[in-house]
């Protein structure tokens, strides 16, 4: 039953509405917000507070709200902690209170309130310390018990969320009054204008207002001004969308809820989008946020912001209650008041703490104003039931009401200004903090988030920011005409709390009073940063918007200090929380991460490979032919028609930096453990880095195309991170050198054409200018060519898998046409692709190191390429290369194993010595990789192994605990094709 409801406001009054809150089923209209509905219902009590879970009701109406934290739907798109200020209702809506055990009317964590005195500011200091053995069994479980707020359903959320990116000159944050005229100004300027407001209807607090506007109506003058904008091309409005952060170069994170006003989301809709803005200039016109005025149990349900109350009147036109006692220090809550009254509300008195509240505000007809008065205490532990009012002369007097409507002055909203460490500065007008100067690079401020607070002065600051920020860009304007409103002087003393108070709350929703503060300052957490650590004031949900600025009066008072003098904390994003859904948009399941195809994806996906993912990249792992039953099959096909004929392979993935300039050479010589500086244009040279403690983390490599001109390869696993290394060595160790870095791994399609007859092949499709012939491109030679009649192309003469092979590279665009041409033109030699598994197959049976055996633990000399290491110049990590623990004699060298009777070896598997105890104090080494080889006819490994060089032929136990296997191995050469390399140099 809509006991409170009224009548006017914003709201579909035809249009009931349908939904629940813990478990009772309620009544609302279309336009109502969740906390409006529920207050037209009767409902105050709405939550508890975090840690003593006292009763809590609304305070606000908009996103600062600390208190009404409800639990929305049910199953995967349950969502807690969700403020009921600002959901939209709609048919269905379920929702519930959180923070409570048993019921929200019966919470039994209520006890916590009872021991107060014990759970003071900072008593998780104090306690918990003993006995030492109850942390853990004891402490420390209650107390994650009772932690947070909502719960999670653990489900995943059908629903889909996304991301995204916009350009703009102008971004304007907020549409009310200041943002408005802003828009306006920009849009009729040509300006390509971006329009964000948090709420679903543009206007800020001429929604809430009545008097805004002098000389037509705030509904008539938003309709003509949205209609306005809505036709021009080059403004896009953004009803929901809150943004959330202020970034470098003018990057702005803003919360689009696409569909959280629905119970479903249509199939093809996002349910929110985080967009990230690009916009060469900001105006910021967040508005205002009113603050409260502490008091004895001012928490009480029913105790709300003067400003809310209004709102809730005249734009939902829905009243707290019958009877509203008001209590503030300046016009604006007379003129809650004033609204309140023509509703039909009785409002039995306006506590005005100004003695000469009369003189300022004038008589309000229908109630009593009681100048110099202050609300020393409430009654009513689930809601307000009356308040005790101490007069001017010093008598008390009770007055019965169903609620409180508080005003202790509006604070501009300064979050975005901060999010870039911007400190605002304190304004003797408002009594307030301001924006100071250093806002983020672009942005304005205007309206009352500048502290203009009349409407007037709101709308004239928005349309001559606008301009500004137009004339920053170039860009001539003329601020738009606006309407005749209200511009009256602010008229406020400040009172930030009633003295002699026990229990006046300051932050809501953390539960910090005034007594919590005087603690602080007490036990010497007087600084803002320390205050607001020791209380939590400010550290809940809703970053202290409405309790911040109390808390630092009252320090201030406690340390004799202003306001300024003590300090002010500042905002940091996002602004509201945002989901994780919302952050991580389609990344989630199979795309939590990007799938890189590579060139050769279409082509070999038509021949029915089998894919694998290596890292973000989606590879070929083996290409089944008809009648192979198994991949060990298919595999083993591709490795001997590569070694017999020849093989095709996309090698894309392998990351390729392309370094110029004058001292390219000099850099990678650096780089590199071995030299670089002297190798020839027209060659490649194998290379190994070091980290800086000396252990080798990739290998790959280089070739001079140019003097100043080299094409660096590292391993696919390795290539962010050499690059990210490489390009800090540029920038941060050698920034002298004249050196360019640029990733050019997606834009070169390469593949691997190995086997005997790989060079006839090529010949094929190489334009006759270039000659490839052993003699004029010989072993590791490389070079510019043309392929195919014309098309620029790189080939490079290395091998990983022993036989003679060249990787050609083309622009990654004809990638899928030169696959297609080399196994057209290879069609005569019976070319063979091959995928990830027969190249592994390969570079084991060559002994080549990878990925596990570069796993971070190895050397150079552990790998068997210490003579690489120079020591004729200097590198990255070759002085720690050279510490006594790390060329050990009998260290750990790689070497190959072949199992005596035929079993299986497995990678991961430890040896051990053929007799003697199994266990960790007698580990040998360990297999890194494993395969069968179908040119030796058995299975085989690479190991490291202790002394592993000098113990060739030795007979070792290769055991798997996990699997149960323990296979006889035989220490052989990590070389078992073709170990003295002369197919690779035929």
């Amino acid at each position: 039953m809509s006991i409170n409801r009224l009548t006017g406001g914003l709201i579909d009054h035809n249009a009931p509405v349908k939904f629940s809150f813990d478990g009772n089923t309620y009544e609302g209209r279309s336009g109502d917000t969740l906390a409006s509905a529920l207050l037209a219902n009767g409902v105050r009590l709405m939550g508890r507070s975090f840690k003593y879970h006292r009763p809590r009701g609304v305070v606000t109406a908009g996103s600062e709200e600390p208190n009404a934290l409800v639990q929305l739907r049910t199953g995967g798109r349950q969502e807690p902690n969700t403020r009921a200020t600002t959901i939209e209702l709609f048919n269905g809506l379920t929702a519930k209170s959180q923070n409570r055990l048993v019921s929200l009317k019966f919470d039994a964590l209520g006890i916590n309130d009872i021991f107060h005195n014990f759970l003071a500011a900072g008593f998780y200091y104090k306690t918990f310390m003993w006995p030492r053995a109850f942390w853990e069994k004891l402490y420390e479980p209650v107390i994650r018990n009772a932690a947070g707020l909502g719960n999670l359903s653990l489900e995943d959320d059908p629903d889909c969320y996304d991301k995204g990116f916009l350009h703009c000159d102008l971004l304007i944050v907020g549409a009310g009054p200041a943002g408005l005229a802003a828009a306006l100004t920009a849009g009729r300027a040509g300006a390509r204008v971006i329009l964000a407001e948090e709420d679903f209807l543009l206007g800020g607090r001429l929604l809430a207002e009545t008097g805004g506007l002098t000389d037509m109506s705030a509904a008539d003058w938003l309709a003509v001004t949205q209609a306005e904008l809505a036709a021009m091309d080059n403004v896009r409005i953004m009803p929901r969308t809150t943004v959330v952060g202020a970034y470098d170069h003018g990057i702005y994170g803003a919360l689009e809820r696409v569909a959280d006003h629905v119970p479903i989301p249509e199939s093809d809709r996002p349910r929110q989008i985080f967009w990230r803005i690009y916009a060469k200039q900001a105006v910021v016109c967040a508005g205002g946020i009113e603050r409260p005025i502490s008091f004895e149990n001012n928490d009480r349900p029913g105790v709300m912001l003067a400003g809310a109350v209004r709102a809730y009147v005249n734009r939902w036109a829905v009243t707290p209650a019958q009877s509203v006692v008001v209590f503030t220090n300046n016009d604006d809550g007379h003129r809650t008041a004033r609204d309140l009254i023509v509703k039909g509300v009785s409002v039995p008195a306006v506590i005005d703490v100004r003695v000469d509240a009369c003189a300022s505000a004038g008589d309000i007809e229908g109630t009593e104003v009681l100048a110099g008065a202050q609300i020393v205490d409430t009654k009513g532990r689930l809601g307000i039931k009356s308040v005790t009012i101490r007069l001017a002369n010093g008598q008390t007097r009770v007055v019965p009401c169903g609620a409180v409507a508080v005003s202790g002055g509006w604070n501009p909203n300064l979050g975005l200004t901060c999010h870039q460490r911007g400190r605002p500065v304190w304004n003797d007008t408002i009594h307030a903090f301001v924006p100071g100067a250093d806002l983020p690079v672009g942005q304005l401020v205007a309206g009352a988030a500048n502290g203009v607070m009349s409407t007037h002065g709101a709308l004239k600051s928005g349309a001559e920011g606008a301009v500004q920020a137009l004339a920053n860009m170039g860009i001539d304007a003329h601020p738009a005409e606006i309407p005749r409103a209200e511009d009256a002087p602010l008229s406020i003393t400040p009172f930030w709390h009633v003295k002699g108070a026990k229990r006046a709350w300051v932050d809501f929703q953390n539960d910090v009073t005034v007594k919590d503060i005087r603690l602080a300052h007490q036990e010497g957490f007087r600084s803002v940063e320390h205050l607001k650590r020791y209380t939590t004031l400010g550290m809940a949900t809703d970053q202290g918007k409405t309790a911040n600025l109390t808390g630092l009066a009252v320090m201030a008072e406690l340390t004799g200090k202003t306001i300024p003098e003590t300090g002010a904390t500042i905002f940091r994003p996002p602004y509201t929380p945002v989901a994780m859904g919302a952050l991580a948009g389609r990344a989630v399941g199979r795309e939590f991460h990007p799938t890189r195809l590579t060139p050769s994806h279409k082509w070999a996906k038509e021949q029915g490979a089998e894919f694998v993912e290596v890292g973000n990249w989606l590879r070929a792992q083996y290409f089944p032919r008809s009648g192979e039953t198994n991949w060990r099959q298919s595999v083993d096909r591709e490795v001997l028609a590569t070694r017999r004929s020849v093989g095709v392979c996309d090698v894309t993935t392998l990351g390729k930096i392309d370094v110029q300039g004058a001292h390219a050479a000099t850099f990678l010589n650096k780089i590199y453990a071995n030299g670089f500086g002297k190798l020839p244009v027209g060659k490649v040279r194998y290379g190994v880095m070091l980290r800086e403690d000396g252990v080798a983390y990739d290998d790959g490599t280089a070739a001079r195309l140019a003097e100043d001109h080299f094409v660096v390869t590292t391993t696919t696993a390795n290539a962010v991170l050499v690059y990210r290394n490489m390009e800090f060595a540029r920038q941060c160790l050698w920034p002298d050198l004249d050196v360019q870095l640029v990733s050019t791994t997606e834009a070169w399609a390469q593949y691997a054409v190995a086997g005997p007859n790989s060079r006839k092949v090529l010949q094929k499709i190489v334009d006759a200018t270039f000659d490839i012939s052993n003699d004029a491109f010989p072993f590791m030679a490389c070079g510019e060519i043309t392929v195919c009649g014309g098309l620029r192309a790189r080939l490079f003469r290395i091998s990983f898998s022993g036989e003679l092979a060249y990787e050609i590279a083309v622009p990654t665009q004809y990638g899928d046409a030169l696959m297609r041409r080399l196994i057209e033109e290879g069609a005569e030699y019976d070319i063979t692709p091959y995928g990830t598994e027969a190249l592994g197959v390969m570079r084991i049976e060559k002994g080549h190191a990878a990925g596990a055996e570069l796993n971070g633990t190895t050397t150079a000399s552990n790998l068997g390429l210490g003579r690489m290491v120079s020591k004729k110049k200097d590198c990255i990590g070759n002085t720690l290369s050279e510490r006594d623990g790390m060329a050990l004699d009998g260290a750990m060298a790689l070497v190959g194993l072949k199992p005596t009777n035929g079993d299986t070896i497995l990678a991961g598997a430890h040896l051990m010595n053929l007799e003697g105890p199994v266990d960790a104090a007698q580990d040998q080494g360990y297999v890194t990789s494993a395969a069968y080889s179908p040119v030796v006819k058995s299975s085989i490994g690479l190991s490291l192994l202790k002394d592993g060089s000098n113990r060739m032929g030795e007979t070792l136990r290769a055991i798997s605990p996990l699997d149960g296997s323990d296979v006889l191995v035989q220490v052989v050469s990590a070389h078992f094709v073709d170990p003295d390399g002369g197919r690779l140099r035929d």
